[in-house]
């Protein structure tokens, strides 16, 4: 649903992102503990990145603040909203959408004193259905920006290593 909302709001046909996601579409959850840290200025407890995916949620611990995300080289806190879940932008999306939306860079520092505890859904289009920017979002002012991909998350692994954007390697 929030694909074809997406689609909506940019005035376009709303399964042009669905299309491209694919029926053998895949999640992957992962919980994470982070345990309190004594030296946080020495630890950190995610480092700097972005998403590989096309959304992912975001159930934070109801007590304990440790995501932030990067604007404008500032890092900013994202507020504990018990209960609630926090949705990024994927890289794929900022594929599919041309660069209309931003996979954001974010990152999870430690807590001197409590332990952070969150659940996070990573959805994935089906690896053997081709990406690429939705068609209606390229135009002569807007030129396209990303190459076709297959597999995007076949790059996350090398680029995250070596301290690079896998998105990187998608523009043209």
């Amino acid at each position: 649903m929030l694909l074809k909302a997406i689609a909506r709001a940019l005035t376009l046909e709303e399964n042009c992102f669905l299309d491209m996601y694919g029926e053998d579409a895949s999640m992957l959850s992962i919980f994470n503990l982070y345990p309190p840290c004594p030296r946080p200025d020495l630890a950190i407890g995610l480092k700097p990145h972005a998403d590989a995916s096309v959304f992912t949620y975001l159930m934070q611990d109801k007590e304990v603040e440790g995501l932030q995300f990067q604007k404008d080289d500032q890092w900013y806190k994202v507020p504990v909203i018990p209960g609630a879940f926090v949705i990024n932008v994927g890289d794929q999306i900022e594929i599919m959408s041309n660069g209309i939306f931003k996979s954001p860079i974010h990152r999870v520092v430690t807590n001197t004193e409590k332990g952070r505890m969150s659940l996070v859904m990573f959805c994935f289009p089906n690896p053997n259905k081709e990406i690429e920017p939705v068609k209606g979002l390229v135009t002569e002012t807007r030129p396209r920006l990303y190459k076709t991909m297959k597999d995007y998350t076949s790059i996350l692994v090398e680029n995250y290593q070596k301290g690079r954007r896998p998105i990187e390697a998608a523009k043209i």
